[in-house]
């Protein structure tokens, strides 16, 4: 009888617990397998940089991967086993590999099925070609944290290079492109050993976050700049990141020179010769601090030079009032699109090429339907942007041609990657399917 009673105190309570930890990892799982779902119809299955695979042989589907990533909802449980659920989300930043206690995680770039081009790079971050190297995002890495230790390392090493060759008259120690957190960490690496540099950057400061929508959060972690020290962001709005930037060069005397592409870079001699929209530069050294996403993709149509056209939103509310075209079917047009028809007064069209969003994700797909279905969004499927003008844009939808009045357009079309420029400076690059 006293047993009895003893099961019942005990037993019962622990049948409970295990019930109910049972139905909510069973919800968890669904919702997990829901996201990866939703991705895989989306077409959002293949991720851009470095990311984890899990051996399912090796997975306890203990969580410690998904509790120990930075960002939100990137990994989940599975039918007990653990799942990249947001691949196209996903930035590499490798804290789920470092707590996984049985080893069944490990890091890599590209799929069996997409491979990634990554530059073929020594421990130093020195490519093929001696004496130019490159850091950050265009080597794979596109964690803020990552770029910087990088930016950091790499003028180290270019700083070591330049001391081998002899100085000329004219010739910097090293140049320097890019002015995104590895360039700005290499740039004042380089201030920091008084080498002789420049940095120049074909668009503005702050690299890739620059181009972010207004208030947009960036997740960052823990890194050490030369001459600041450790600075300490976590989760940071895009706003508040890009003062920080500014505040250090006004805090070092840096001073980067804006709005200069570089176009070419060739060995001469024992020195580079760099060729940029605007000057030509000698160099010992040149270490490339680049983003991946390169030089945006164009329509390739007449009037697109015109000042009115633009290749990324930045600040929504800058439209307002205004007759805007957005042009793309991904989530970046998706969401430019919604955002600026949120905005008072606005008269939005969105064209796409395409059918159907097959490439967007579920949300942006239902918010542009609802803002179209309450006519804050005339959406064109299967049409052609053909030209642009001061006043109106003109665009081919299934065969009829259509002038529609316009003040701004809005092309997001994604980005070339700078693969050419990468081959014709002679740097090898390597495509990984599934590797290191």
């Amino acid at each position: 009888m006293a047993f009895d009673r003893l099961l019942l105190v005990y037993a019962v309570p622990l049948l409970a617990i295990w019930l109910g930890w049972i139905v909510m990892r069973r919800r968890r799982s669904q919702r997990d397998l829901a996201v990866l779902e939703d991705n895989r119809q989306a077409g959002l299955i293949e991720p851009h940089s470095l990311h984890p695979v899990i051996d399912p042989a090796l997975c306890l589907g203990c969580a410690s991967c998904v509790r120990a990533c930075p960002e939100k909802n990137i990994l989940g449980i599975i039918d007990g086993k653990a799942a990249l659920i947001e691949p196209t989300m996903c930035v590499g930043h490798g804290a789920c590999q470092t707590a996984c206690p049985t080893k069944a995680i490990s890091l890599v770039f590209g799929t069996e099925t997409r491979g990634v081009d990554i530059p073929l790079l020594s421990p130093e971050f020195e490519t093929n070609v001696h004496g130019l190297f490159i850091a950050g995002e265009l080597g794979g890495m596109g964690l803020i944290k990552n770029a910087i230790e990088q930016g950091r390392q790499a003028i180290t090493h270019a700083a070591a290079r330049a001391r081998q060759i002899p100085d000329a008259p004219g010739v910097l120690d090293v140049l320097i492109v890019g002015c995104g957190p590895a360039g700005i960490s290499a740039s004042l690496g380089a201030l920091e050993r008084e080498l002789s540099f420049r940095t120049v950057d074909q668009a503005t400061l702050g690299g890739t976050v620059a181009h972010y929508p207004r208030g947009k959060l960036v997740m960052t972690a823990p890194a050490t700049l030369p001459i600041i020290g450790e600075v300490r962001f976590g989760e940071i709005s895009k706003e508040r990141l890009l003062v920080f930037w500014e505040d250090v060069l006004a805090r070092t005397g840096l001073v980067p020179q804006f709005e200069e592409q570089v176009t070419a870079v060739n060995r001469v001699g024992p020195h580079f010769e760099v060729t940029t929209s605007k000057d030509r530069y000698r160099a010992k050294t040149v270490l490339l601090a680049i983003g991946r996403r390169g030089t945006p993709r164009s329509l390739g149509v007449p009037g697109e030079d015109l000042g009115k056209v633009t290749y990324r939103l930045i600040d929504p509310e800058q439209y307002a009032d205004r007759r805007v075209l957005v042009v793309g079917g991904g989530d970046s047009a998706l969401e430019a699109a919604a955002r600026v028809a949120e905005q008072s007064g606005t008269e939005v069209t969105l064209s796409y090429r395409g059918s159907a969003y097959t490439r967007a994700r579920a949300k942006n797909r239902d918010r542009v339907a609802e803002l179209v279905a309450q006519g804050r969004i005339r959406e064109l499927l299967g049409s052609t942007v053909c030209r642009i003008d001061a006043e109106t844009v003109e665009i081919d939808c299934d065969g009829e041609l259509r002038s529609i009045p316009n003040d701004d357009v809005i092309v997001c079309a994604g980005g070339l990657l700078p693969t050419r420029f990468l081959e014709d400076t002679g740097i090898v690059i390597e495509k990984k399917f599934g590797t290191v």
